[in-house]
């Protein structure tokens, strides 16, 4: 496997975001994603370190040759400002915003040396406006500047709509803040599980637009009721005729919050049943 692309009988990669497994080991998180037929991990930092700076190049090496040695990929990051705590990208605090600003740098450097080529910026309890009277001036600055860092080191950041918090809850909304920073590195994803629950047009609609004029590059799969995808009542087979529509050529995360009976469960299932929809097309 090289660059963007997945195996032979489909296009695009599929990835379990890695606290899923977060119990294990990493390296027993690679083996266990590994075989159960995912071409990679998406990996949340608070899941390496309490704080990504801390994380020494020899660590992070170690952890690239890790995934590679178990045959898994690490394809990105998100959950990026859960730890360390205190991080805020609508505080204005000269000290939160300093502080936020040095982690973002630092992840988007952990991102391109892990071998990854996609940052998700969801964190909702880092981002919200509420007491924040210039907040969201101030979170378009963060994005501003990681999208220039991210573009010199060849990845993408993207800014996730989320269903909860009061800051993007739609693509088009995501879609507006890029128009107005008109970075290069910038770009926004969809979750499968936000957009069903903020998202007026169907989903598949909404990712066949945000495909179409190149402003989403990631997708994350799940069901409206948090759990795996498949787990739910909606059809995802629509979000797959779309991705083969446009030849999507990215990475499909897994992306479950709710781990029904458990998370190596969960992986498995998510595993089986997408792979499943993607073979019926």
């Amino acid at each position: 496997m090289t660059g963007m692309e997945g195996r032979p009988d489909y296009p695009f990669r599929f990835a379990l975001c890695n606290e899923v497994l977060r119990d294990l080991p990493f390296d027993r998180q690679c083996a266990v994603a590994a075989s159960l037929g995912y071409d990679g991990l998406e990996v949340a930092p608070f899941t390496l370190a309490d704080d990504p700076r801390t994380l020494t190049p020899a660590q992070i090496d170690r952890l690239a040759r890790t995934a590679a040695a178990e045959g898994v990929a690490i394809t990105g990051l998100h959950w990026l400002l859960v730890a360390p705590a205190g991080l805020s990208i609508t505080d204005p605090a000269p000290d939160v915003r300093r502080e936020t600003a040095s982690v973002i740098a630092a992840l988007v450097g952990l991102c391109r040396d892990l071998g990854g080529s996609v940052l998700v910026h969801g964190s909702p309890n880092q981002r919200r406006l509420a007491g924040h009277p210039d907040g969201r001036r101030t979170a378009l600055d963060h994005w501003a500047a990681a999208g220039a860092l991210a573009a010199e080191a060849g990845v993408t950041y993207c800014i996730e709509p989320l269903a909860e918090g009061d800051f993007i809850h739609t693509v088009g909304e995501a879609v507006a803040v890029l128009d107005e920073i008109g970075s290069p590195g910038l770009a926004t994803m969809l979750d499968a599980s936000a957009a069903g629950a903020a998202e007026i047009l169907p989903v598949a609609e909404v990712l066949d637009r945000g495909l179409a004029d190149g402003r989403i590059a990631h997708l994350q799969v799940n069901a409206i009721n948090r759990k795996a995808p498949g787990q739910g009542p909606e059809r995802l087979i629509d979000l797959f005729r779309v991705l083969a529509k446009h030849g999507y050529r990215r990475t499909v995360s897994v992306e479950p919050f709710i781990y029904e009976p458990d998370g190596i469960a969960s992986a498995a299932f998510s595993a089986g049943y997408l792979r499943g929809l993607w073979e019926g097309l």
